[in-house]
């Protein structure tokens, strides 16, 4: 028995939903649109710029269609017509209502990062990490008109190392997505796959981000810190004040220890980190950000700017 090729239209946006769009690419079947976000302003020079699901669409010459709303009646007739038999959507940015869910003959597929009902929503990989999660992991779904809230296809779960930030988990699961998607696909041309009900009892969110999101609070312990520090890696960015505007912060260590200083407070300064006082323990700074300026080491920082102990990050 030969196995059917199917239709599919991918829904996606950021360099996340690269992977599967690469994979679908290179599997059996037709990715016959890609439907991504309008083209935003970026950059400081503001200037419009496709997303990286759309680059890689006009890479392989796949109609792509931009829709400031799903909405649209237009939009929904052009998908119609392309007569799919699957929708892939992959951090698409858009919920999608009931008519555009009904188009697929064989419904639509969400690549979520995070094992649900845990972490649903729009980030879910930084509320991870800055939770303390010890692991994570990737769910497909069959999508309903909720958000995250459609039975589970199949899920793999993944670490959270020490090490781990946004930017890296990010990496990883993304890779993680596109393997399962692809096992999902074939399982459900084989009908070796039953979707099983989120126990809703159990969910838990993870609502967009927002730049304030990142700014950093010196009463809070340090393990706080570190966590909120490479939560937000790459956005928003863990940042402090100075007396020179915003000083991003992308990495560090944790030094345990009460500190008898005023949280936010300069204890120390070595050849290459800056140890800064926190709610319980100290912060070891080894590379910032200043505003204005590029990611540098501490000792780069160090070489151009005055610092002294004693100074406090507010």
């Amino acid at each position: 028995m030969t196995t059917p090729l199917w239709r599919i239209v991918f829904f996606g946006t950021p360099s996340f939903a690269i992977p599967c769009l690469e994979g679908l690419f290179q599997g059996p079947d037709e990715v016959v649109a890609v439907v991504t976000q309008p083209d935003r302003e970026r950059g400081r020079g503001r200037k419009k710029s496709p997303s990286p699901v759309k680059e890689l669409a006009l890479k392989h010459g796949v109609a792509v269609h931009q829709p400031e709303k799903v909405k649209e009646g237009s939009f929904i007739e052009a998908i119609k017509s392309l007569r799919p038999d699957l929708f892939v959507v992959v951090a698409f940015g858009q919920i999608l209502p009931k008519p555009i869910l009904e188009i697929p003959r064989s419904g639509a597929i969400n690549v979520h990062g995070s094992l649900l009902p845990g972490y649903r929503g729009a980030a879910p990989i930084a509320w991870a990490i800055l939770r303390g999660e010890k692991k994570t992991g990737i769910t497909t779904m069959l999508m309903d008109e909720g958000m995250d809230t459609g039975d589970i296809l199949m899920q793999a779960e993944l670490p959270i190392e020490k090490e781990d930030d946004g930017e890296t988990l990010q990496e990883k699961l993304s890779s993680l997505g596109a393997q399962l998607l692809m096992e999902t696909i074939k399982r459900m041309k084989t009908s070796n796959i039953s979707p099983l009900p989120q126990d809703h009892s159990k969910a838990t969110y993870a609502p967009p981000l927002k730049k304030e999101d990142g700014r950093l609070d010196w009463k809070k312990r340090a393990e706080e810190i570190d966590l909120q520090i490479r939560a937000f890696n790459p956005w928003p960015g863990a940042f402090t004040g100075w007396e020179k505007g915003l000083l991003k912060i992308y990495g560090g260590e944790v030094r345990k220890g009460t500190s008898p200083k005023e949280p936010g407070s300069i204890i120390w300064i070595g050849s290459d980190f800056i140890e800064v006082s926190t709610g319980d323990g100290s912060f070891l700074i080894r590379e910032v950000q200043p505003e204005g300026k590029r990611r540098m080491s501490v000792r780069d920082f160090l070489s151009g700017h005055r610092i002294a102990i004693g100074m406090v990050f507010s």
